[in-house]
């Protein structure tokens, strides 16, 4: 086997198993707001439903979790099938650097207090309030989440490689590390912070790797890629160590600015598409509310009709 094929699947072990983390980090997230111990509350023709399901996955919470791990290994698995497709749409890997490097800039920028990003972290950290939420659409938001992870994850995989069947490593890598091996880059991350980090220096690598070969068609080998790797962990690791290094480090926050200041472009430049993604929620509930009022006067209509039509024995 080539050795910058073994390379990449090195590599690929660790990005693999750090977004599958984050992947698992914003599930938790996410249904920490759900109540632990209600049952999931089913439409009226699916309670039958609620027992034997409560006592498979237990109450909200942890359906909530259960059922958006499920989804990222579906969603991981179902990227197999579309790793072709991916690979061959320039544009699409385009849109996955860019999001990669809005990923990095997410975790690593910083513009100071008052941001609208910790605004929304502090909202999320809030307890959901009744009524605020449902599980089901905390169930939904859980799926898109893992579509979004599952995108990166083959992003990812291809940024490293072309070679489809080190495309399809990468996943079923995604797919092992989810179940198995979280734990063991959690205990990593805890014993040395910085390697978290140094994950989203290397998010940040390949989304300027991705760019950088789709709008100017300069492409790394793969010797090049993972010295720039190996060199972006074992420089943060030196960094997380070193006490000049970090006082070196903070004369330069310019950088961890700018990239806050990129992530805040990605953020107003996504508006756009949250109001367009609101009205259509908003008109499809005004429509779904619309014909499910012409259904039910259809039906008291027609019991009317029938009522007159056949008339009972006291009206006669």
């Amino acid at each position: 086997m080539d050795l910058g094929v073994v390379l990449i699947v090195l590599q690929l072990i660790y990005l693999e198993g750090i977004l599958s983390i984050d992947n698992a980090a914003v599930l938790g997230a996410m249904v920490s707001r759900l109540p632990r111990e209600d049952p999931i509350p089913w439409p009226r023709f699916l309670r039958f439903l609620q027992h034997p399901v409560h006592r498979l996955l237990g109450g909200q919470r942890l359906a909530a979790l259960k059922v958006g791990l499920l989804g990222a290994y579906i969603g991981r698995g179902s990227m197999l099938f579309i790793a072709t497709w991916v690979v061959q749409n320039r544009w699409l890997l385009l849109l996955g650097g860019l999001y990669l490097i809005k990923l990095a800039a997410d975790h690593l920028g910083d513009i100071g207090p008052g941001t609208p990003e910790e605004d929304v972290q502090h909202a999320v950290g809030e307890p959901l309030q009744r009524g605020e939420r449902s599980f089901w659409s905390v169930v939904v938001a859980v799926e898109l989440a893992d579509l979004a992870f599952s995108l990166d994850n083959v992003v990812a995989a291809v940024a490293l490689s072309r070679e489809l069947w080190v495309v399809f490593t990468g996943v079923a890598l995604g797919i092992i590390t989810m179940r198995f091996a979280a734990g063991i880059f959690v205990w990593m991350i805890q014993r040395y912070p910085v390697l978290e980090a140094a994950a989203y220096l290397l998010v940040l690598n390949i989304g300027i790797e991705l760019l950088l070969e789709d709008l100017w068609h300069i492409k790394l080998n793969d010797a090049q890629k993972f010295a720039v790797s190996a060199g972006t962990l074992v420089l943060t690791l030196i960094y997380g160590r070193s006490v000049m290094l970090q006082r070196i480090g903070q004369r330069i926050t310019w950088l961890k600015r700018v990239l806050g200041v990129i992530s805040l472009l990605f953020l107003w430049t996504l508006k756009p598409i949250g109001w367009l993604f609101s009205g259509f929620a908003g008109v499809t509930r005004v429509l779904a509310l619309f014909f499910a009022t012409r259904i039910r006067l259809a039906r008291n209509a027609r019991r009317l009709a029938r009522e007159v039509s056949n008339p009972g024995p006291e009206s006669e």
